[in-house]
């Protein structure tokens, strides 16, 4: 394979998982910030809880460092490498 088709697959590949998991974080953080209520079902038991605003707003964080991964690998794997320096001149003698 050539390294172009294994950047593109690996920035693909990448930006798939992380932004699933940027969506979810991004969503549990937006209910731990505002102190939604969930409702929590447990063997036949329903209780309410609030998630701690703290935790809402790691979450958030963690989102966009979901979204930034992507965006890092796709720069490092697809950018273009500079061409080496050649020097066709003949190194001159030592004196």
């Amino acid at each position: 394979m050539d390294k172009k088709t294994v950047g593109i697959i690996a920035t693909v590949l990448s930006a798939l998982a992380c932004g699933c998991a940027a969506i979810i974080s991004c969503a549990w953080g937006v209910i731990g910030v505002t102190g939604t209520p969930i409702n929590i079902t447990s063997g036949g038991d329903q209780y309410v809880d609030t998630m701690s605003p703290t935790v809402g707003y790691v979450l958030l964080c963690l989102s966009v460092l979901f979204v930034a991964v992507p965006v890092v690998v796709g720069f490092v794997t697809l950018r273009k490498k500079r061409a080496p320096i050649v020097d066709n001149e003949p190194i001159p003698p030592a004196s």
